[in-house]
């Protein structure tokens, strides 16, 4: 490749050049010939002061720049640089922007002409990175980049990156560049043209298919490699004493310890299968679950020929199964481990739908980027899971038009039939002795027989289980939604569905009984009374907002027996019956269209088949709104908690209302319980004073039939981490003043300057939160500490999480998600604050309905489920400071009540044993200064 490129990467004082912002380091590494040539880098004098979170991010501060040249005095030099190049940036837009102000300030216009930004060319030719951060990208790849926010580190590291992505490019078969180069040019970056320079390269060569890959009907492939079947496997007797355990573990597991209680564990599970018991385990951090049940849940499918269902919460817990877990007792062993993750099948790409995109004149950026991602995808894939693929926003909508939702049309016409992702992933599944799936895909089952037949199930983060059930087995209708879907649908003067479907009855010569314009008045019928339903519930919510105390970043209001009687609700339910009527009116319409073309049974061209399975992937999204309303509005459940949801910035846009059942109990035993010969359920917080009562309750579980098993964490916490409680805070049982939050944001800066950051804060309340947030901020004793705050900084959980860890010095604050599932070992994180022992809201009307059927039993429902709740909450949070073995740290807990009050010690008595202080600040920061040191 004989182009030149220039690759260029910024650090400035601040986002915007308008405001004053001015670069105060460049880096531009020059590539031709595939090769890197030459780097110039060079500090500049801003003639402004570098703000201190800058100074903390890049390492650079005024003294290192004092000297350094003006921009004016580079700008020739840099002129020669770019001229005839490729300009090259990660976030090209930025750096291509602010550069080019600066260059035409200098008097130098028209220097760019081409520019690629490395984030839009990686997404393409790695559409499955979880990020495309320039640290994390260089952290998964290897690049030495050991400066990050420095611009020579950054420049250096971008241009390794190009030249990686290139080579990737290189072994893309001439189908797939074909059609990229195509599709380029809808991108943002002239990507274009490189990629049109590839393809002549590799169209000047004689091309030799990779073996690992296909060509079919123009798409490039990742060939299938088919299963063994479990049944072939020749069985093993599990190894039941220590010994044996060891022998088969610790020679072939890296940095494997043996320890009796996961020994034991692994028995009690063995156990369980064989004699068909129910269990519950509760496995403290460090026991190594993970191991504990895979393992004698490999022998048992083995030993009876059937799979073991494994069932997490979250997608990130199963990938970690798979991919670590099961490979590294794969090594372990001497038997093949046929392993699976089972998901629905609108998980899976449908190759039919995807096709006729890729016939379309697509100009909408995203899907155009995202057509691209899938054409590389597909010859690394061999799930074809769409979960694997990292999308956009607008990316996600397309994937509704390619997603798998099985066949409407006759399955043998499919073109793509032998090649279907789908059924490769049922047969792979048929020949498992391991599924793994998630608690909604297992719950889901119970009801409509999607998994493979099974009577084996391992539940972990078993906790989930009882608020996914409730989830599941219920239901939730958002304004926004439906509103989508009927814009997917349109009317005949918008070319969406119902035009396409309009036009292909015409052509096919056939009489639907509904008329097409019949048909469009019901539509924007429907369309209009769903606004007058949204409008009559936004009305209810605000109405109520003025009596209630919710301290959640939604407002929330639950509709009561005594509600439904009214008036108002009654005009609201007439109102949902007119919006059902249309909607079915529509249904059957479609329907009946569709079933029309079917039955003539005239071969149909491409695009038309696709359309009619999309078409039906559609209905049936329709057909789900419809028992929805009903379900809701129309014929509710008694027992059922029904509540709306929105925030009143936003209505009737944000308004949800939902509808879950109160007690799972009943539904559980009878559908998952009764059903399976042996269920066993874990995680690390299922205990509550060393009792697993309130767990089993409230899965509907009697003690006398049930196995239950606790293990304490093998760590030394007493040696580890010590809890501290200042008692010079106010006691806060309601809302938060103003005061209270001041006192309350001057401990956490004090705290901070103690542990020099590293620290997490965990919050009940988002508004508290929030509030406390911007008062340490502007307060101004912290600015060279990374504030980082969940709802208010950018980025996704994990994204906060990576960012928090980057900085030497930096606080994080969460509230909801962030008490479980984050994991920051070492010395990231030395000091956890819990700002509020964790109750639910008592008007939160899950919790609401809850006090209210306890009370009918003539129990107290904060000693029978608020205070529970609350533990689990607490040991949930608590649980977020000591990851590994050799962690050290201190919980703060600003909540005096965990001292005050005879309901504390619960709270002391759930988690494992440590040391225990209280005192007002001073002491309290003596007591951390010392521990940490």
């Amino acid at each position: 490749m004989s182009q030149k490129y220039v690759v260029v990467d910024l650090e400035t004082t601040g986002n915007m050049w308008e405001k004053g912002d001015r670069i105060i380091q460049l880096s531009a590494v020059v590539i031709q010939h595939s090769e890197i040539i030459d780097q110039y880098t060079t500090f500049i004098n801003p003639g402004i002061s570098i703000p201190p979170f800058i100074a903390e991010l890049t390492g650079i501060e005024d003294g290192m720049v004092e000297e350094a040249p003006r921009f004016c005095e580079i700008a020739e030099k840099l002129q020669k640089l770019l001229s005839n190049a490729v300009f090259v940036a990660h976030n090209v837009l930025f750096d291509l922007g602010f550069l080019r102000k600066e260059m035409e300030e200098a008097g130098y216009f028209n220097v760019f002409s081409n520019a690629i930004d490395t984030v839009e060319l990686t997404k393409i030719l790695m559409p499955e990175s979880p990020s495309y951060k320039l640290s994390e990208l260089s952290d998964v790849l290897g690049f030495d980049h050991d400066r990050p926010h420095q611009a020579d580190s950054d420049a250096l590291v971008t241009a390794e990156l190009l030249l990686m992505l290139i080579e990737k490019a290189k072994q893309l078969p001439v189908v797939t560049l074909e059609k990229l180069t195509e599709l380029a040019f809808y991108l943002k970056s002239d990507i274009g043209p490189l990629f049109h320079e590839l393809l002549k390269e590799q169209e000047a060569k004689i091309e030799n298919l990779a073996e690992d890959l296909e060509v079919h009907r123009g798409i490039a492939l990742k060939k299938k490699s088919f299963p063994i079947n479990s049944q072939d496997i020749e069985k093993h007797p599990y190894p039941v004493t220590q010994e044996e355990k060891v022998q088969v573990l610790a020679s072939h597991i890296a940095g494997f310890q043996a320890r009796e209680m996961q020994f034991d564990m692994m028995d009690t599970i063995h156990e369980a299968f064989v004699e068909q018991k129910h269990t519950v385990i509760e496995a403290g951090t460090g026991t190594g679950k993970s191991l504990a049940y895979l393992l004698p849940a490999l022998y048992v499918a083995i030993e009876k020929q059937q799979p073991v269902m494994i069932s997490t919460y979250t997608t990130q817990m199963q990938e970690q199964i798979l991919n670590n877990e099961i490979r590294r007792l794969e090594k372990a062993v001497s038997f093949p481990i046929q392993a699976c993750i089972v998901k629905g099948r609108n998980h899976y790409i449908n190759l039919l739908k995807f096709e006729q995109t890729l016939r379309e004149q697509e100009k909408h950026y995203d899907i155009v980027l995202t057509k691209m991602q899938i054409l590389v995808w597909l010859t690394r894939t061999e799930t074809g899971d769409l979960d694997e693929l990292n999308f956009t926003s607008g990316g996600h909508l397309f994937r509704y038009r390619i997603q798998h939702d099985g066949w409407f049309m006759e399955k043998n016409k499919d073109a793509w039939l032998s090649r279907d992702f789908y059924l490769f992933a049922r047969e792979k599944a048929l020949h498992s002795n391991i599924i793994i799936t998630n608690h909604s895909m297992l719950l889901l089952d119970t009801e409509k027989d999607i998994l493979p037949n099974y009577q084996y199930v391992i539940i972990d983060e078993a906790h989930h289980l009882e608020r996914t059930a409730r989830k599941c087995f219920g239901e939730k209708l958002e304004y926004n939604s439906v509103k989508y879907w009927i814009g997917r649908l349109g009317t005949m003067e918008k070319n969406f569905f119902f035009k396409t479907l309009e036009t292909l009855i015409k052509n096919k010569n056939l009489k639907p009984t509904t008329h097409s314009t019949e048909l469009e008045e019901a539509i924007l019928y429907m369309d209009e009374e769903l606004d007058i339903l949204y409008a009559q519930l936004s009305k209810l919510l605000v109405v109520s907002r003025q009596n209630r105390t919710l301290q959640t970043k939604k407002d929330l209001l639950r509709i009561t027996n005594d509600m439904k009687t009214n008036s108002n609700w009654r005009s609201i339910v007439m109102c949902a019956e007119r919006v059902y009527d249309q909607h079915q009116l529509i249904k059957n319409g479609l329907e009946e269209r569709l079933h029309l073309i079917r039955d003539k049974k005239e071969k149909l061209v491409l695009a038309e088949q696709a359309f009619i399975e999309e078409m039906n992937s559609f209905i049936q999204k329709w057909a789900t709104i419809g028992v929805k309303i009903k379900d809701i509005f129309i014929s509710p459940a008694e027992e059922n908690i029904l509540w709306l949801q929105g925030d009143l910035k936003a209505l009737p846009n944000s308004i949800t209302i939902r509808n879950e059942p109160e007690e799972i109990g009943s539904i559980l035993k009878e559908n998952l319980f009764a059903q399976k010969q042996s269920v066993v359920l874990t995680s690390a917080t299922l205990s509550i004073e060393g009792s697993l009562r309130f767990f089993l309750d409230e899965l509907g579980l009697a003690e006398n039939e049930i196995v239950q098993k606790i293990y304490p964490s093998p760590f030394k916490f007493d040696e580890m981490a010590k809890l501290l409680i200042p008692t010079d805070l106010p006691e806060i049982r309601g809302q938060a003043m103003d005061h209270d939050i001041e006192m309350i944001a001057s401990h956490l800066s004090a705290i901070a300057e103690v542990t020099n950051g590293r620290m997490l804060i965990l919050f009940t309340s988002y508004d508290m939160l929030k509030k406390t947030y911007y008062l340490v901020k502007d307060a101004g004793c912290l600015e060279d500490y990374a504030i980082l705050a969940q709802g208010i900084s950018t980025g996704s959980r994990s994204r906060l999480i990576k960012n928090f860890q980057q900085f030497n010095k930096a606080i994080l604050f969460g509230t909801s998600s962030f008490w479980e599932g984050v994991d920051i070992p070492g010395k990231d994180l030395s000091c956890l604050i819990i700002v509020r022992l964790p109750f639910a809201p008592p008007d939160e009307p899950v919790t609401e309905a809850k006090y209210e059927t306890i009370k009918e039993k003539g129990m107290n429902p904060f000693t029978t489920y608020a205070l529970p709740q609350a533990v689990l909450r607490f040991k949930q949070g608590f649980g977020r400071l000591i990851r590994g073995e050799k962690d050290r740290g201190v919980v703060v807990v600003f909540d005096k009540r965990l001292d005050t009050t005879s309901y504390g010690k619960v709270f002391l008595k759930s988690i494992p044993p440590i040391p225990v202080e209280k005192g007002p600040l001073p002491v309290i920061l003596n007591q951390i200064q010392q521990w940490l040191d």
